[in-house]
């Protein structure tokens, strides 16, 4: 016997047994319960009572808890594994994926070595790994491998699983190797695979795999720093799955949206998706969605330059027992950037042999620049002119030969300022102006008005005079302040604190604090509120 499972317009599961031409339907409720056709208690074959289980752990995967899903899937892959290879390797395998999604490892694992198990065994008379099930076989051999950190173990069966994807064409083919390019680290592949499965699920009425492939399409374009079309099919990839009642999907989708804005600078949006992804991703068990939501919060704090506040909120999801355990490392240059320029480079020292050694398993083409970046921060805290540049060098020739402009911005910009406080601007102003274009080519508004207030600091006027001077600060009175006043009204009216102001323009809070009296003098002002009102008058648009 095999099944097959669908996800029906109307949001409900359709089971279908291909060995007598029958079929099972289950009717997912938006709830997560699936209404089940009733078969009498002791007297239903265990195949039956596979589906119903199968039926209940894709409903919760879907829209529910996912511990839920993961303990009924499988309970279903045990149920069906003496009798029915396919139908338990369907279920052990999402539950493989339940386990995934709550950040689980030991979970994970096991499921994964069961569902190896159900391939090798095979049934009676039926090969084991015939062409079906040998996409399947090698994703689960690879993924197994990445897990537990044999990376040289995971390339020749994930290979495997793109070539396989890329002959056979079908959406779920498609959709495996797209997965297996994301694990190798080429987001390019991915991306390309990622595209030809949406096609292809699209062309075959799909649209409980369609959003599922969005799902891993918006994050792979997230990765290549292409965030406007990550933006575009996380929107598409929300929307189909508020319409097939895919509440956890649906949550994943608003975590990209809320990684995307938080480059784009629009932290209003960024709440509001982390906000809305949280509260699901907090009912539910989603490790991953809290990771990249709560990821998303503190980019958004780094971008607006608040790394105290970024510090914090990543701290926890870097070590062991918080945050998702495949998501870890790629948080790691996030928080050692946020925790330098915070001022504790104490805290993120240790992470750096945990960065060394991801960087080595060479499934991160952005992993070995940003390595350099993160070494190039701790020198900096520890006064070591002669490394800092060198690794920034490094970085940088590292950039070169990777995707996506935001990440090689964002070390040229950390150079840029560090050359200016070593008093070299000429220097400065070069590499800064390159950080410049590559932010403005990803649109990566928070990052475009600390590299102009960093070339202004310089001594570089700038395009315009409005854009020299930033946002709100350049009518009226406030063309009074110098360029280090202006830059420290900017940041004190946004709502920073002396502390938070120093932290982000590199300087001691004494000096902030010298700065912001003269700045109430000079304006005559006598408030933080005034001072804030003050900026918003003069960024108000002109008749």
């Amino acid at each position: 016997m095999t099944a097959s499972v669908r996800l029906l317009d109307d949001g409900s599961l359709a089971l279908v047994l291909d060995d007598a031409d029958s079929r099972l339907l289950a009717e997912a409720g938006r709830s997560g319960t699936p209404i089940l056709v009733h078969v009498a208690a002791g007297l239903a074959p265990d195949r039956n009572r596979a589906m119903v289980e199968l039926a209940r752990g894709l409903s919760a995967l879907g829209d529910g808890p996912v511990s839920d899903a993961h303990a009924s899937l499988l309970l279903a892959g045990s149920l069906s594994a003496g009798t029915d290879a396919r139908l338990a390797l369907i279920a052990i395998l999402a539950a493989a994926d339940a386990a995934w999604a709550a950040g689980d490892r030991p979970a994970c694992l096991a499921a994964l070595q069961a569902a190896g198990s159900v391939l090798t065994t095979g049934l009676v008379g039926e090969p084991a790994a015939d062409g079906a099930c040998a996409g399947p076989h090698d994703h689960l051999r690879g993924l197994r491998a990445l897990i537990e950190q044999r990376p040289a173990d995971a390339l020749a069966p994930l290979g495997r699983v793109l070539a396989f994807g890329d002959e056979d064409g079908s959406s779920d083919a498609l959709h495996r190797a797209s997965v297996a390019a994301l694990l190798l680290g080429d987001v390019e592949t991915a991306c390309r695979m990622g595209r030809r499965a949406l096609a292809a699920a699209r062309a075959e009425d799909r649209d409980d795999l369609a959003s599922q492939i969005l799902e891993y399409l918006a994050y792979a374009e997230m990765r290549a720093g292409r965030h406007a079309t990550a933006h575009a099919h996380a929107v598409e990839g929300l929307r189909t799955a508020l319409l097939t009642g895919r509440s956890n999907t649906a949550a994943h989708h608003r975590a990209v949206l809320a990684l995307a804005a938080s480059v784009e600078g629009h932290p209003d949006t960024v709440v509001a998706h982390a906000e809305a992804a949280l509260a699901t991703a907090r009912r539910h068990g989603l490790a991953q969605t809290r990771t990249l939501a709560e990821w998303a919060l503190a980019r958004m704090d780094l971008g607006r330059g608040r790394p105290d506040a970024a510090a914090s909120r990543l701290g926890a999801l870097v070590r062991p027992g918080d945050g998702h355990f495949a998501l870890r490392p790629l948080l790691m240059p996030c928080f050692i950037e946020a925790a330098v320029l915070a001022g504790r480079p104490d805290t993120a020292r240790p992470f750096i042999a945990v960065l060394e050694s991801w960087a080595g398993f060479g499934l991160d083409r952005a992993a070995a620049a940003q390595l350099a970046r993160c070494r190039a921060l701790l020198a900096t805290a520890d006064s070591g002119a002669d490394a800092v540049e060198t690794e920034y060098c490094r970085a940088l020739e590292l950039h070169a030969a990777d995707i996506g402009d935001f990440e090689c911005a964002r070390t040229q910009l950390l150079y840029g300022n560090w050359l200016r406080r070593r008093r070299r601007p000429r220097e400065a102003r070069a590499i800064l102006r390159e950080a410049l274009h590559g932010f403005e080519a990803c649109g990566a508004r928070p990052w475009i008005e600390q590299t102009r207030a960093e070339l202004r600091a310089t001594g570089d006027p700038g395009p315009t005079r409005r854009e020299a001077a930033g946002p709100g600060i350049d009518d009226g009175a406030l063309a009074s302040l110098t360029p280090h006043q202006r830059r420290v009204a900017q940041h004190v009216a946004s709502g920073a604190t002396n502390r938070e102001v120093a932290q982000a323009l590199s300087v001691s809070v004494r000096t902030v604090d010298h700065h912001l009296r003269n700045i109430f003098a000079v304006l005559g002002v006598r408030s933080r509120v005034e001072l804030a009102r003050l900026v918003a008058e003069a960024d108000a648009p002109h008749a």
